[in-house]
């Protein structure tokens, strides 16, 4: 049975931790680098989720491995960065509402 594996930073690996998941972190983009093709390999993992960030800084040869594999599926994780401001919050809330409707949507305050 494929497993779900989670990789993230060591704050967010904390919480999925607690929820059961197989979880690896990183503590910068090199080692996310490394992480990443590894995990890749593990005929083990059926769904890698990946902070967004760490995502976003692998190369073009490894993002074009991840297109052409049909396992494991690689899904970007939104991770909430340190968020103080109001703006700041809603945009992340925003940002994640579009991901999973696929559209922008603005809900109006009372």
């Amino acid at each position: 049975m494929y497993k779900v594996v989670i990789l993230t930073d060591p704050e967010t690996a904390h919480g999925f931790r607690l929820a059961g998941v197989d979880v690896h972190s990183a503590e910068d983009l090199d080692e996310a680098r490394r992480e990443i093709n590894r995990l890749l390999e593990d005929s083990d993992t059926g769904i890698l989720a990946v902070n967004e960030g760490f995502l976003a800084a692998v190369d073009e040869r490894v993002r074009a491995k991840i297109e052409a594999m049909y396992r494991p599926i690689v899904v970007s994780l939104p991770v909430k960065e340190k968020l103080g401001a109001v703006g700041e919050r809603k945009a992340f809330l925003a940002r994640l509402v579009h991901r999973a409707v696929g559209f922008d949507v603005t809900l109006r305050g009372q």
